[in-house]
C-alpha cells in the first residue's frame, strides 16, 4: 500500500511537473513570437516615418515605433525572467514583409502597409488573448498588451478605410 501511494504521488508530481513545463515552453514560445513581432514593428514604424505620404501614416509609424519600442523591453524582461535569451531580430517571415513594403512609395506604400498592420495587429490580438488567459508572468504580459494592440488595429483600420476610399471616412 505504501508503495503504490508513493509511485502515485510521484506520477502526479511528474503530470504536474510536466503540465508546468508544458505551459512553460508555451509561453516561451508566445514571448519568442512577441519579441520578434515587437522588432518588426519597430522597424516598420521607421519605415512608415520614411515611405507614407500621408501625415497619418507617419504619426502611425511613429506611434508603432513607440508603443512597441516599450513592449518590447516588458517582454524581453519577462523571457530573462524566465529563464529566456530573447531573440534580437525579426523572424523570416517578418523580414520578407519589410523588403517587400520597403520597395514601395508614396499611395501605394500607403495602402499595403495599412493592409498588412490591420491583418497584423488582428493576428497579434487573437494570440494575446490566448496567452492572457495563463496565469504567469507572460499571461500578464499579453493582458496589459492587449489595449496598445486594440488601439493599434484602430488606427490601422482607419488607414485602411482613408487609403481605399481617399479620404478620412470618419
Amino acid at each position: 500500500m505504501r508503495k503504490t501511494f508513493f509511485a502515485g504521488a510521484a506520477l502526479a508530481a511528474l503530470l504536474v511537473g510536466g503540465a508546468a513545463l508544458a505551459q512553460d515552453k508555451a509561453s516561451q514560445s508566445f514571448l519568442t513570437e512577441a519579441i520578434e513581432g515587437n522588432l518588426a514593428e519597430i522597424q516598420m514604424g521607421q519605415l512608415a516615418q520614411k515611405n507614407g505620404s500621408s501625415d497619418a501614416v507617419k504619426q502611425f509609424g511613429q506611434m508603432l515605433q513607440k508603443d512597441h519600442s516599450d513592449a518590447n523591453q516588458k517582454a524581453t524582461s519577462v523571457a530573462t525572467s524566465m529563464g529566456m535569451t530573447a531573440p534580437t531580430q525579426p523572424n523570416r517571415k517578418q523580414k520578407a514583409t519589410y523588403d517587400r513594403l520597403a520597395k514601395l512609395s508614396g499611395k501605394q506604400f500607403d495602402r499595403a502597409f495599412a493592409k498588412d498592420m490591420v491583418a497584423d495587429h488582428k493576428a497579434d490580438i487573437k494570440a494575446f488573448q490566448k496567452e492572457a488567459t495563463r496565469n504567469d508572468a507572460a499571461g500578464t504580459f499579453a493582458k496589459e498588451s492587449l489595449p496598445t494592440l486594440q488601439k493599434h488595429l484602430q488606427a490601422a483600420q482607419s488607414l485602411q478605410s482613408t487609403s481605399t476610399t481617399g479620404r478620412a471616412t470618419h
